[in-house]
């Protein structure tokens, strides 16, 4: 039973030590609220910091996932670095036949499409619109980019075989040249040149990374029609079959272009395959890095409301002498004196960390409010609150150990002398 008193013993003291530090803070509060007023800022700004990185990711996220994660980009390049400026040159365009056989030698790729593009005149009887980007492609376009028909229908076999002058347009288009409400059957023209509209696609979804500036006005042509007319090289874009398999699906492009391109052994390639979940990693370690630089940077505040702990604290031991000088008197052991001044130096930072946390939210709450900002999505995860409140704990407990000590080591006697 002796052997469990002790265990008893520690609730109890704990218990006390508490209420003294209540009561201590309760009645100094104007000297508590400026001692933990590092501890608050420090708080506020890590949370904030963690919940504004928070929503940027989310948001940067979500618009990868709309975009499409499992994309990847296929593009002519130099073999030499010299030589950026004419990548686009007849030795390193793409050919009609370096990808006559590309799906059935890269199994991880669900499907592909061409791609080229030109900035013409549009116009329909007395409206125009100049600079509009006219989009050469294939019919597997729409499965690649989640863009359906809406009206219409899309390319078929024959439109590309034949290269005929058909076109789709997007409804910004439509009301730009005041189409009828079902455009499919008017014409326009196109570079001076007669299509017939087939078809019109659903808008886009607007994107603050992909997409955007330039014009709203969308034409797309078969991708043959298109190299008539700007017979300048395309790029590929396709789709793996899954996110998983993109590095799969990069390694057997690079594979197989290589080949087709006789590109030898130890030769740089003359192309360049760019994978969306690449980005998506590339990132994500990115925010890591900068989450952890400025929790870092930020946190150095915390340190700093330690440091004014620790002398408060020093000054609550200088005013308290008799009081301990007392205490120990009657009977207390260093240990009970010892844990009073830590469990007040503690529940000191804790309340900094409390209205540290309550602060951030707020201040994530106003930069949320702000529609131009995009960060709806900024919340402070559970993970940082807790992260908040232990390392406010650790600076109460490392702070507030030497004064505690200091106390606990006061002979009583001269204690009671101390005016």
């Amino acid at each position: 039973m002796r052997a469990l008193k002790p265990f008893f013993i520690l609730p109890v003291l704990l218990w006390q030590s508490a209420m003294l530090a209540l009561g201590q803070i309760w009645v100094n509060k104007t000297r508590a609220v400026l001692t933990t007023l590092g501890i608050v800022i420090g708080v506020s700004s890590v949370t904030a910091v963690i919940a504004v990185l928070t929503g940027l990711k989310a948001n940067v996220l979500s618009e990868f996932e709309t975009f499409g994660t499992n994309k990847i980009f296929v593009l002519p390049y130099p073999p030499y670095e010299r030589n950026r400026r004419q990548r686009m040159t007849m030795q390193t365009m793409f050919h009609q036949a370096d990808f006559d056989s590309f799906a059935q030698h890269c199994p991880s790729v669900k499907t592909f499409t061409r791609l080229c593009d030109s900035n013409y005149t549009i116009a329909h009887a007395d409206r125009s619109e100049e600079g509009v980007t006219v989009i050469g492609i294939e019919p597997t376009w729409h499965d690649i980019e989640n863009r359906a028909v809406i009206m219409g229908r899309p390319f078929s076999l024959i439109d590309e075989d034949h290269a005929r002058p058909v076109c789709l347009i997007n409804p910004h288009v439509r009301d730009t040249l005041r189409l009828g409400r079902d455009p499919t059957g008017e014409s326009i023209l196109i570079d001076n040149r007669r299509f017939l509209v087939i078809g019109m696609v659903e808008p886009r979804v607007d994107s603050g990374m992909f997409g955007g500036g330039g014009s709203d006005s969308e034409v797309w042509i078969p991708f043959t029609t298109a190299q008539l007319m700007s017979p300048y090289g395309y790029i590929v874009v396709a789709a793996s079959k899954s996110p998983e398999v993109n590095e799969e699906a990069r390694a057997e492009i690079s594979f197989y272009l290589r080949k087709v391109r006789q590109v030898r052994p130890g030769e740089p390639d003359n192309f360049r395959v760019e994978s969306v979940q690449r980005f998506v990693q590339q990132f994500m370690g990115v925010a890591a890095t900068i989450t952890f630089i400025a929790t870092g940077i930020v946190g150095i505040s915390l340190l700093v409301g330690g440091v004014g702990i620790m002398n408060i604290m020093l000054v609550s031991v200088s005013e308290r002498t008799r009081e301990i000088g007392l205490r120990k008197a009657v009977g207390a052991r260093p240990v009970a004196i010892l844990l009073q001044f830590l469990v007040e130096s503690v529940m000191l930072c804790l309340l900094g960390g409390l209205i540290g946390v309550l602060v951030g939210q707020a201040l994530v709450s106003f930069v949320a409010s702000f529609p131009t900002a995009k960060l709806d999505k900024s919340y402070i995860p559970f993970w940082a609150i807790l992260l908040a409140f232990g390392f406010s704990a650790t600076v109460g407990l490392v702070f507030g150990m030497f004064p505690a000590i200091k106390a606990s080591r006061l002979d009583p006697i001269e204690a009671l002398r101390h005016e």
